[in-house]
């Protein structure tokens, strides 16, 4: 069965943090289920598993969902929360995969990996991905779409046979182009960074505003992720299910959801 899978559901800082002692890390500790890694996908395709993004806590991901092949790892940008653990593949290749692991990544972002990662230029064939460029993977295709954040960036769009799925874990709002090209999906997994304030409107959106571009392109379901719940209003995730209870077809996404494509 076609799948996409979040393997994490949270920011940067992940929930909890070690150094935080919030009403959502508060709660996190005392119900595990409440934990939020940082921010990635899977998708498993005809042409094989598709990983996006690699923070720094993919192994642990890739063990909890048995996840036991990668085929190949996009991208969204180049931030250590998404790329963090790309360290994790090396072995991987070297002692299973033996070929090199496509790794497509923003053009903005190649001399970046040759500068942090020397030792793994034979471990990953590094191929920059193209705006707007539809990758087929025979049951889906899958297409980097502009998004709004510090440093080059996309979110995709995957699309199947049953269903159109837009996932843009870090943008603040999208731009026309890609608001049409989005328009009326059934799935919007996207950035709810902030609950309250926006602390860095140039980059993410906060809760109100990914409902809000939810409702803006019709999407069927709206997911919020790539949650902080530390900032800037501190809030645990059953506070956040009430509030947004309020929202019809607006959910949070959680660590492993499942969405059959």
């Amino acid at each position: 069965m076609l799948e996409f899978k979040i393997l994490g559901s949270g920011a940067g800082t992940g929930v909890p943090s070690f150094f935080c002692d919030c009403p959502g890390c508060r709660e996190s500790r005392l119900k595990p289920e409440y934990s939020r890694t940082r921010s990635g996908a899977f998708l498993n395709t005809q042409k094989g598993n598709v990983l996006i993004d690699a923070s720094s806590d993919i192994k642990f991901q890739l063990v909890r969902e048995r996840i036991s092949q990668i085929d190949c790892i996009f991208l969204t940008h180049w931030h250590y929360d998404h790329i963090g653990g790309l360290g994790e593949f090396e072995f991987y290749v070297r002692l299973e995969r033996i070929s090199k692991l496509p790794l497509y990544l923003p053009a903005s972002a190649v001399d970046a990996f040759t500068g942090a990662f020397p030792h793994l230029l034979d471990v990953f064939e590094i191929i920059p991905w193209q705006f707007n460029k539809c990758y087929d993977f025979g049951d889906v295709f899958l297409t980097p779409l502009e998004a709004r954040h510090s440093v080059e960036t996309a979110g995709f769009l995957v699309e199947s046979k049953k269903q159109r799925l837009a996932y843009f874990p870090d943008t603040a709002g999208l731009s026309e182009q890609t608001t049409r090209k989005v328009q009326g999906v059934e799935y919007l997994i996207c950035d709810a960074t902030f609950n309250g304030e926006n602390w860095y409107p140039h980059s993410h959106m906060n809760v109100e505003q990914a409902i809000a571009l939810g409702r803006q392109i019709e999407a069927q379901q709206t997911i919020l992720t790539h949650l902080s719940i530390h900032y800037s209003q501190p809030v645990s995730t059953g506070q956040l299910e009430k509030e947004i209870a309020k929202h019809p077809g607006v959910m949070l996404s959680c660590d492993g959801m499942k969405i059959d494509m």
